[in-house]
């Protein structure tokens, strides 16, 4: 698990719980809160009419049923067109009943279904005619959460002697209404919500590993020997792991280069050295003039090989110490490679090589010129040398997306197995077929370096019907 995915994991489980714990909550009080809301309107009500009842139909110190049903009824015939949020409301359904001090009901505004029962048993009832608050909530259906009523009573009093009750009650289905459009709205912004809490924590913890995640990339760019540009990043800390690893980075390719180079050099001017010593002993022996001769052309030989060693060893050592390019210009594909064709036409003529130009018009490379003409003269060297007399060497050129992609084929024997994973090492280098020569094993060295420093890349590989076939990828 990449630290990435902790961080958002961690983020989601303690941000986003606390978002869903938030929401539960919420909704756990949507319907206690109207609920109560509704019973607090309904003690208002309730304590209204009972003064209705006092005023209107209490007859010698008893409550008049009939002035009751004359005060009431005529409010149930009534019709309502009343939109309240999302309920529709035509007609009342609140109910009222009027009881005596005994508890037994004298009105019923449901038609008169409960009138003459005993309701002294009722919880609203009982507790209001004792001087108490009285309230109930029951099921009409138990099985039906939706037909709970609630009920509440206020004291009808003469005198300040309580007579009787007036019990309100309101069915909570338009409440049970606005209830599930309340949470479904609340349910709506919870998952906005936490689709925002989501978004939020995969750009935190993308800002958080982006650093590392770049330094990585950094560290492997230089483990590999590619050129790498330390990544700019905000934040202290971070700048100071930043400059760290560029002092790393430093002691270690200056330690790796000095023993590479080192090594490689010794190993590389051992044979001409020797070469030389042994010319040198034998020239301070008696011998035919011609033979002095040959022997003096043997040190030559060994002393230029010596040079061009070091010289190329020097330029490769230059470029793989640049940061950048210098001078970057836009010049014609075409144009470079038939330069550098005219370079190797001697010797194309001399061993009957044929070259296969497939270039479209107007393809242009970006970077430094003389650095490419380079690379691409290396890679038509090695083609050409590995080639058989007689032989073909096919140079494309085309584009791919942003890049300029050069293809150098030949019909050559190709890369040994053994060798696959060492061509591009500094002095590796194979016999050439036919005169077994080898070369410095800087050429491929050189290509790569120029890839990397331009933003490109290069592969080689064997053709399947025989030979090798080089890929450079440079910026168009």
């Amino acid at each position: 698990m990449t630290i990435r995915t902790r961080i958002f994991l961690v983020y989601l489980v303690l941000v986003g719980g606390g978002l869903c714990y938030m929401v539960s909550w919420i909704l756990s009080g949507v319907r206690p809160r109207y609920l109560e809301s509704m019973e607090e309107s309904l003690v208002d009500a309730a304590n209204l009419l009972a003064n209705v009842v006092e005023t209107k139909a209490v007859m010698a110190g008893a409550i008049d049923p009939a002035a009751v049903r004359a005060s009431f009824d005529g409010a149930y015939r009534r019709e309502l067109n009343a939109t309240v949020y999302s309920i529709q409301k035509s007609n009342i359904d609140l109910r009222i009943y009027v009881t005596d001090a005994k508890g037994r009901v004298l009105y019923d505004s449901d038609h008169g279904r409960a009138e003459g029962q005993d309701y002294s048993r009722w919880k609203d009832v009982r507790l209001t005619l004792s001087g108490e608050y009285g309230a109930r909530a029951t099921r009409t259906d138990p099985q039906q959460e939706n037909s709970l009523v609630i009920h509440v009573a206020a004291p009808i009093r003469v005198d300040g002697r309580i007579i009787g009750v007036i019990s309100l009650g309101k069915p909570t289905k338009n409440v049970n209404e606005l209830v599930q459009v309340a949470q479904q709205r609340i349910i709506w912004a919870g998952l906005a919500g936490g689709g925002l809490i989501v978004l939020t924590g995969f750009a935190f913890s993308v800002w958080l590993t982006t650093p590392i995640e770049r330094l990585t990339a950094y560290a492997r760019a230089v483990r590999d020997g590619k050129p790498a540009t330390l990544p700019r990043l905000a934040g202290r800390e971070v700048g100071d792991l930043r400059r760290a690893f560029e002092e790393m980075r430093d002691a270690l390719e200056g330690k790796k280069y000095v023993e590479r180079y080192t090594q490689a050099l010794t190993h590389e001017i051992k044979a001409p050295l020797s070469a030389i010593r042994g010319a040198a002993e034998l020239l301070a022996e008696d011998m035919p003039p011609e033979q002095r001769t040959k022997f003096f052309n043997n040190i030559r030989q060994e002393s230029a090989r010596i040079q061009h060693i070091i010289d190329q060893l020097l330029q490769l050592s230059a470029l793989e110490a640049r940061r950048g390019l210098g001078l970057v210009e836009h010049f014609d594909g075409r144009a470079l490679l038939e330069e550098s064709l005219r370079g190797l036409g001697p010797t194309l003529h001399a061993r009957g090589i044929r070259v296969d130009l497939a270039v479209s018009e107007g393809l242009r490379f970006r970077g430094e010129k003389f650095l490419v003409a380079l690379a691409v003269t290396n890679l038509l060297k090695n083609a050409v040398e590995f080639s058989p007399d007689g032989g073909t060497v096919v140079v494309g050129l085309k584009r791919e997306k942003d890049h300029l992609l050069l293809c150098v084929e030949d019909n050559g024997p190709g890369i040994p197995e053994f060798a696959r994973e060492r061509i591009f090492e500094r002095f590796y280098s194979l016999p050439r077929p036919g005169t077994g020569a080898k070369s410095t094993g800087l050429g491929l060295s050189f290509v790569q370096e120029i890839a990397y420093l331009h933003g490109g890349d290069i592969r080689v590989t064997n053709r399947p019907e025989g030979g090798c076939r080089a890929e450079l990828s440079l910026p168009a």
